[in-house]
């Protein structure tokens, strides 16, 4: 069996905001061929023009390939050895970043590709369910430019959420930083009084995350307001600072009480090690499009096993990224809770009908996936429509 070729596609919502700070607006979804007609699908969290040109750009030389040329005429069953090849192949393009976010598209397509040839759900060729249904938490994040509308909107989801079964949602508080939302320009103290409304809305009995998205310039900043968020019990706070502040990192896991969360952006396993052993984080958040696939998140968990962490995977895409976080969680006994956005609390229509999926939640919890690979299959009518919108952004030089 050989791979004889892949399909790229650049897909994006038709009515997108280029104010809004939110990568559920455009998406890149591959399409992995063989000669037997078995096909894989996966996608990536990245600017997708540029994912595509990482795939299909020809190479000149050994170690500045593009990913498709060397992926092509390879057995798709082996998948670690296809990704050792477009690693080291890729390597002067860019060892981290959009490269290895490409990559993971064509990974999650290749582990998609695999479970449907062995006719088994991906998680089996992870290592097999230790589970027998997931966690999700709603991922919760308003689309509005006012601070009043903001803190009710957040408030108002969460509600929804619980009402829907939910044991956890995380709000996303972010009024300030570098993903202020459509124009934002809030304070720390109504980072508090959003928090302290959420936890208001949801009750007690209620598992509650908060993301702030980078928004603190330093750990003396967010540790400022962070310690007074005691009574709000906080199961994680999620990027307070910017990534690269390890020892930023390190200083709010010693300083104050409150689980540090970091990861989203991060790509490969070595990033991860940096962010456990220097920067100290409780839970970590590998997202399987951006951190090199599911081989790569499956190398993370192990990782953070060993170091008795958490994992809870980072998801912002469509169904195909859920499914990937779905069956990483069967996988794993260390990995609490995965992130979902629900149709009923999303406003992406990318989100809403790109794939064709049943994850079925019931009482809070989502079933393990029964179907061979990863059990989601994309609406052809949505996925024509998302990127007609594509080309149109570019032929009117929106873009």
């Amino acid at each position: 069996m050989r791979i004889i070729g892949i399909d790229v596609h650049v897909l994006l919502e038709p009515s997108y905001d280029v104010s809004a700070t939110s990568s559920a607006q455009d998406n890149l979804v591959v399409e992995i061929h063989t000669d037997e007609g078995v096909s894989g699908i996966g996608e990536c969290d990245v600017n997708p023009w540029m994912a595509r040109a990482c795939i299909l750009a020809p190479g000149t030389h050994t170690m500045g390939q593009g990913l498709s040329d060397m992926l092509i005429g390879e057995d798709p069953r082996n998948i670690e050895r296809i990704w050792n090849k477009l690693y080291v192949g890729s390597a002067m393009n860019g060892r981290r970043g959009v490269v290895l976010h490409a990559m993971g598209a064509i990974d999650m397509a290749l582990h998609d590709l695999k479970g449907k040839l062995l006719g088994v759900p991906v998680y089996e060729l992870l290592g097999g369910a230790v589970r027998s249904f997931i966690t999700p938490y709603a991922s919760l994040q308003p689309e509005v430019s006012d601070f009043n509308a903001y803190r009710n909107s957040l408030a108002g989801w969460a509600t929804k959420a619980k009402q829907l079964g939910f044991r956890a949602a995380k709000a996303e508080c972010t009024l300030f930083g570098p993903y202020s939302h459509k124009g934002l320009s809030g304070t720390p103290e109504q980072t508090t009084e959003v928090v302290a409304a959420v936890r208001q809305a949801v009750g007690s009995d209620f598992t509650l995350m908060v993301d702030v998205q980078y928004a603190f310039p330093n750990a003396d900043a967010c540790l400022a307001t962070i310690r007074n968020w005691e009574p709000y019990d906080i199961y994680f706070l999620e990027t307070p600072i910017w990534s690269d502040d390890l020892d930023g990192y390190a200083r709010l896991a010693r300083e104050q009480p409150i689980p540090i969360s970091a990861g989203e952006w991060l790509a490969t396993r070595y990033e991860f090690e940096d962010l456990m052993d220097r920067g100290l984080a409780s839970v970590v958040q590998p997202d399987p499009g951006r951190v090199g696939g599911l081989l790569e998140a499956q190398k993370v968990c192990d990782m953070a096993k060993a170091r008795g962490r958490k994992v809870v995977p980072h998801i912002w895409k469509t169904g195909i990224s859920i499914s990937a976080g779905i069956h990483l969680a069967a996988a794993n006994e260390h990995v609490p809770f995965i992130e979902f956005l629900p149709k009923e609390l999303c406003e992406s229509a990318l989100r809403k009908e790109l794939v064709i999926e049943d994850f079925g939640m019931a009482d809070g919890q989502i079933p393990l996936p029964t179907k061979p690979g990863l059990g989601v299959e994309l609406n052809r009518d949505a996925l024509g429509k998302f990127k007609e919108a594509a080309d149109k952004a570019v032929r009117d030089r929106i873009l």
